[in-house]
């Protein structure tokens, strides 16, 4: 964990002064050596740039709440290590303040697959969770990972769908019985601004 701490600090460096890369072609074959497989590499790269983000998010996860809660954000995501990984900077805005939060991506060439790690804003040195881990088929990206809830096990899934030049969805679900059964607690609609 402190690698990763260690890691995720150098790229927040990296993000301050970094400038947006420009988009590459999805049909990347390879990587320049041979040893990996970049055809993911910028399957992020559409969320570049800035967005209104709308949020329904689920107030108790795995209780079996039925009540929902909406509130507006805002969310701005660039591009590091040459594609590599990336970065997004969130504002939600949610009933009675609004607190700040970000994901970190990073692309693993030899697995073909991202890890996705949330940083929240009110508790930024606390522990990060486990990153979730996936790819996209077919125009959708789902990635999975294991934690716990309430001192139990669950797996958590997110799906990134519906994606436009000027558009996007994502999900959150938890599951508590491996992966059988999911119950959707957050989701988040994404509209380009610029």
């Amino acid at each position: 964990m402190t690698r990763l701490r260690i890691a995720l600090a150098a790229l927040l460096l990296a993000a301050a002064g970094a400038a947006p890369l420009a988009h590459a072609s999805q049909d990347t074959p390879g990587s320049a050596d041979g040893s990996g497989d970049l055809s993911g590499l910028h399957d992020f790269d559409f969320l570049v740039g800035h967005w209104k983000v709308h949020h329904r998010k689920l107030k108790d996860r795995l209780a079996g709440s039925r009540d929902w809660v909406e509130f507006e954000g805002e969310m701005t995501m660039r591009t590091l290590l040459d594609g590599h990984a990336n970065v997004d900077d969130n504002l939600l805005r949610v009933p009675g303040g609004e607190y700040r939060g970000l994901s970190l991506r990073a692309y693993d060439a030899k697995t073909a697959q991202w890890a996705i790690w949330w940083l929240d804003g009110r508790n930024p040195a606390g522990a990060l969770d486990p990153p979730v881990k996936g790819r996209f088929r077919h125009g959708v990206g789902t990635f999975y990972s294991n934690d716990t809830l309430r001192g139990k096990p669950i797996r958590v899934r997110y799906t990134w769908s519906r994606i436009t030049p000027g558009s996007a969805r994502w999900e959150q679900a938890f599951s508590a019985d491996a992966g059988k059964t999911w119950e959707t607690n957050w989701v988040m609609r994404f509209e380009k601004t610029r």
